[in-house]
């Protein structure tokens, strides 16, 4: 019994060192621009038509509103209530949007099957949906039954990542720019700023130039410098609030808001856009999920950052409360409040907090422009995985150069923190209103509360949110156009990909061959069958697309062995990788043809073309071996007599096929003779193929007769062969459809990757086709 409890005391104490130790990795990666807003909070908030007066009521006014902000939005909301809503560990904007896509058939993704429920991450969470008198079943049928409500649950997704995209292109510019601006209390007025606006944009540049080599290399720095930076402010804090002012904690009590919006009134309600910036980041304690856990961030958040933004806002404000220089409104900014011997090194610290806290933000949207292209919501881009071994650090090209280039622009245009923290606070408080919304149909959905929880839920948080939203939208002339602006471009790419690979996809499910005109042409389909592999990709999950047709009647030869590859997105965020693959035929055995649907979630990294060319044989192997114990395994009956059993991948085959490569004639892998045969290629060539049966059960003849084709076809080699489509609307369409399918659907797909780059098609092996579609 004693050593039982040993044991168990010695796991719990391995869990928390685990739990710890992501609390405090978590603090260089999640809360870098949150812990960065003391730099820029108050001087946003007094560049309003508010005075710093002798009564400190302004002042003590806005310490009130920061407290109670920082109390019921990051702490209460997203600490205690939206971190719950994780999908299968991951959070954001789109972890709530597939929760609802999996709980109602509300999704975006047109090519979705019944076998996807099946996947292991495809949980209810334990909800039972099937009793009509729950709200939540009442809610699901009125969502599955309105396709506009459809369609708003996903603008309101696609608002929120392009909120988070413009996040992107600001945080940077206001961070670094604010952690410079403490260069203005060592030079004269006037020269200051042709100081700060360069060196500013000289970091920017170091730091997205930086971005291809990952985060990696660097990233055991970030928690340090987050934590040399909170205890730097809250040390700092301590010390104005003791010899300044001990009594700045009376000003904690809600009253001073009152207050301070009776005395300013018009200019205190517009004085909100300033104080929303001390949220800024609280979103990434949600978005980043994925890479930590629960505890951990909340850990973090309340017994760390928390505490430690507390006694800086109030540091700062007990030192303002004694000083009343007709510069104030110059001088207000975090470091007037700085002891002067120390404000150089505090200079120092500060920027690489900002350099830290823009890092982060920049890697977070890179992973929604991900997530977005993985739904099919966004177009195609270059993705490097910038870390083997951490998984989600990616680095995307053009984003990246893109975003510099904005940062650059807003930096150099705006030239002061006024109008940068009215920009980036309406982006900051349009994602969060964009969760609380999405939040409060997940509690009633997936939850299965009641509607008066969910509807507290979106009063209680949603008019917070609103009052600031109200108050930065008015400022739309300085400064908060800008994320408005760049949201509705990124929307209008968005929504243009979406609606354009819908038609697409509607074109091919109404113009697939069917299996009789297959069956018409015989086993030989009416051609030359030459060696090697063909794999067709198509967007179709059953049926033959119309490409194939095109393709017969032109060529007259063709493979072999011939594969239709569907490579597509379920809204999940991983698939396992004995889950990924779904096999079946296409029409007689002797035709060998196949169907394989490659499945991925969207936050999964697609194998290069070798290794993915490795698994995709392999699965088909195995499927050939055990297509006579199907009972067995999951089987899905889908369109025109399509049987698709569910396959791993080949490092899940510990009891199925595996495949091996050798180069030359030589053998390899004898010592699992005494336990396992090998059928061998009947052909000598000079890349040897094979596969490595298990003893039992006993394969018939047909099926070894069919490896044998399959291991001397992938002898011969690979040929992919893809759609060259030319998208065009269809006579009589309205203008509005012409110009988003004939010249906005157009101009993103050839402006965009193919499909080939998601599996790094080697380009001497990809035969493309050209087709016309007409939606």
């Amino acid at each position: 019994m004693d050593l039982e409890s040993a044991i168990r005391g010695h796991s719990i104490k391995d869990s928390w060192k685990a739990v710890l130790t992501l609390a405090y990795q978590s603090l260089g990666v999640v809360y870098g621009d949150l812990s960065t807003s003391p730099l820029y909070v108050y001087k946003s908030t007094f560049a309003e038509d508010i005075e710093h007066s002798e009564t400190n009521e302004e002042i003590y006014g806005i310490l009130s509103f920061v407290f109670w902000t920082l109390t019921l939005i990051p702490l209460i909301k997203y600490v205690f209530i939206v971190l719950r809503a994780d999908d299968n560990g991951e959070g954001g904007t789109f972890a709530l949007y597939s929760l609802l896509c999996r709980h109602a058939r509300v999704g975006s993704l047109p090519n979705c099957q019944l076998a996807d429920e099946d996947l292991s991450e495809y949980t209810k969470d334990g909800v039972d949906l099937t009793t009509k008198n729950t709200c939540g079943s009442r809610l699901k049928s009125t969502l599955e039954n309105h396709r506009v409500l459809q369609r708003v649950l996903l603008v309101l997704a696609l608002i929120g990542a392009c909120m988070v995209i413009g996040d992107g292109v600001l945080t940077p510019a206001i961070s670094v720019f604010s952690a410079v601006s403490g260069l203005e209390l060592s030079m004269a007025k006037e020269h200051h700023r042709y100081v700060e606006v360069p060196v500013a944009c000289v970091i920017l540049v170091i730091l997205f130039a930086l971005q291809h080599y990952g985060t990696h290399r660097v990233g055991f720095l970030f928690a340090p410098v987050v934590i040399t930076w909170l205890v730097c402010i809250s040390s700092i804090g301590l010390y104005n609030i003791f010899y300044w002012n001990p009594h700045v904690y009376q000003a904690l009590s809600p009253y001073y808001m009152y207050k301070f919006l009776k005395k300013t009134q018009r200019g205190g309600w517009m004085s909100l856009g300033g104080i929303l910036l001390c949220m800024t980041g609280s979103e990434a304690m949600f978005a980043d999920l994925g890479h930590f856990s629960q505890l951990s961030i909340k850990i973090a958040f309340s017994f760390v950052v928390y505490p430690a933004l507390v006694l800086a806002y109030m540091g700062q404000a007990a030192y303002l409360s004694q000083h009343h220089g007709e510069e104030s409104n110059y001088r207000i900014g975090f470091y007037v409040s700085v002891p002067e011997k120390i404000r150089w090194p505090v200079l120092v610290i500060a920027i690489l907090a900002a350099v830290v806290g823009s890092q982060a933000v920049i890697t977070g949207t890179f992973s929604i422009i991900k997530q977005c292209s993985a739904l099919g919501c966004f177009p195609r881009v270059k993705i490097v995985h910038t870390s083997s071994k951490v998984h989600g650090q990616i680095y995307i090209p053009e984003i990246n150069w893109t975003l510099m280039i904005l940062c650059l622009a807003i930096t150099g245009g705006f030239r002061d923190t006024k109008r940068m923290g009215n920009a980036s606070g309406l982006a900051v408080i349009t994602v969060m209103l964009v969760t609380t919304c999405l939040m409060s149909v997940v509690i009633i959905l997936c939850w299965n509360k009641s509607f008066l929880f969910a509807i507290a839920f979106i009063l209680i948080f949603g008019f917070i949110e609103s009052l600031y939203f109200s108050a930065s939208l008015i400022k739309f002339q300085e400064g908060a156009w800008v994320p408005i602006a760049l949201s509705l471009i990124f929307l209008l790419v968005m929504y243009v990909w979406q609606y354009g690979t819908h038609k697409k996809y509607e074109y091919d499910v109404q113009n697939k061959v069917s299996i009789n005109w297959l069956l018409g042409l015989g086993p030989s389909l009416g051609i030359v069958r030459v060696r090697g592999i063909g794999l067709i990709y198509t967007e179709l999950v059953s049926g033959i697309p119309a490409i194939f047709s095109h393709f017969v009647t032109n060529l007259p030869a063709f493979h072999q062995v011939l594969v239709f590859l569907c490579v597509k997105s379920v809204p999940v965020p991983h698939v396992r990788p004995g889950e990924r693959f779904l096999v079946g035929r296409v029409g007689p055995k002797e035709y060998r043809l196949y169907r394989c649907i490659a499945r991925y979630g969207y936050r999964d990294i697609h194998k290069d073309g070798i290794e993915f060319e490795k698994d995709l044989v392999c699965s088909i192997a195995e499927f050939i071996r055990s297509e006579k114990a199907e009972t067995n395994m999951k089987v899905e009956d889908l369109e025109e007599s399509e049987r698709m059993t569910v396959v791993g991948t080949s490092s899940t085959h510990v009891d199925g096929v595996r495949m091996c490569d050798d180069e030359g004639g030589g053998g390899g892998g004898g010592g699992e003779t005494s336990e396992v045969r090998e059928i061998k290629s009947p052909q000598k060539v000079r890349k040897r193929v094979r596969f490595v049966v298990p003893e039992s059960p006993q394969m018939d003849v047909e099926a070894r007769r069919e490896l044998e084709e399959l291991m001397e076809a992938r002898e011969a080699g690979m040929a992919f062969i893809m759609g060259h489509s030319y998208v065009k609307a269809k006579r009589g369409s309205g203008w509005v459809k012409k110009m988003v399918i004939n010249y906005g659907y157009d101009f993103l797909r050839r402006n965009s990757r193919g499909p080939s780059y998601a599996w790094t098609v080697p380009h001497a092996s990809t035969l493309e086709v050209g087709m016309i579609y007409q939606v």
